[in-house]
């Protein structure tokens, strides 16, 4: 089940003037987290994915929220807690979009949740995600996923983006034989076919 992104950010204010404002606060935001994973396990959820992180205060609020729900459901006492992966988007410098933590600084942020896998996605494409995946998987000691938009947006193009299936196999097959990654897939772009 995945949770996240939301449209706004609880770690830099929209309002050029006012470098205090918040749209949101951050028990709205864990609020409305709590709604989605408790959602996601009546669904039938085997784990939950928080995703295309842009903001680490956003994550951590997700994290609270899953934490909350396996205590006050008695999941944790159960031994029936799901797995959590955790998954950032970054930009062309490999620091995640609005927290502009780098990918090393993005995993001691979560590192302490265990999570099955942590890993990219989204994002700025798979032909520049190479040195940002090579960094993260030197760092964390789990699984590394990595889910890449097809290329940047193109409106010219047939799928309204860069990169073709044969593309995509290239670049995530490079990241595997590179031993970057154990989980792949396709984000913003992609196709069954790139899939």
């Amino acid at each position: 089940g995945a949770i996240g992104p939301m449209s706004v950010s609880l770690a830099n204010s929209p309002d050029a003037d006012d470098a205090g404002f918040r749209v949101v606060t951050f028990d709205q935001v864990k609020k409305a987290y709590t709604e989605q994973v408790r959602a996601l396990i009546a669904g039938g959820s085997d784990l939950l994915l928080v995703e295309t992180i842009f903001d680490s205060l956003n994550a951590k609020a997700a994290r609270f929220a899953i934490r909350e729900v396996f205590d006050e459901d008695g999941l944790a006492a159960q031994g029936r807690e799901l797995r959590v992966m955790i998954s950032a988007a970054v930009g062309r410098g490999g620091e995640t979009m609005i927290s502009a933590q780098t990918t090393e600084a993005f995993w001691n942020a979560v590192q302490h949740v265990k999570p099955l896998s942590v890993g990219l996605n989204c994002s700025i494409g798979p032909d520049l995600m190479y040195p940002f995946l090579s960094d993260l998987s030197a760092k964390a000691d789990v699984a590394i996923s990595c889910y890449p938009n097809a290329g940047l947006p193109n409106p010219l193009s047939e799928t309204g983006f860069d990169l073709g299936p044969e593309d995509m196999a290239r670049y995530l097959g490079n990241f595997a034989q590179g031993g970057l990654i154990n989980i792949a897939g396709g984000c913003c772009g992609n196709t069954p076919e790139h899939i």
